[in-house]
């Protein structure tokens, strides 16, 4: 029950749920990709992504000095159809502009 909890208390967050969908759409991204394109500080970012690391959503792929996240996989029914659902939600994305070289 408390992984349950966990999971569902990420999803309280408009941030959270808009870098879900944008790590969905599109794939493995830099912390620092991530950083550019929301205009936020890369503490903030750091903090929404341990919480939806934790919460069963991510995974991160160390590269050099650079860490990737993207959407965990496999992933358990429940959590793909979060995705899913998420995916139906109008919300502005912010585009992609990678700035991270390995």
């Amino acid at each position: 029950m408390e992984n349950f909890i966990q999971t569902v208390g990420a999803l309280n967050d408009e941030t959270r749920l808009r870098l879900l969908r944008f790590i969905d759409k599109n794939g493995a991204v830099c912390v620092c990709d991530i950083e550019s394109a929301f205009g936020m500080i890369q503490s903030r970012i750091s903090r929404h992504l341990k919480i939806l690391k934790d919460a069963g959503f991510l995974r991160v792929d160390r590269k050099s000095r650079w860490a990737y996240y993207s959407i965990r996989s496999p992933l358990d029914a429940f959590r793909q159809n979060v995705l899913t659902e998420i995916s139906y939600l109008e919300m502005e994305l912010p585009t992609l502009q990678e700035r991270c070289s390995l």
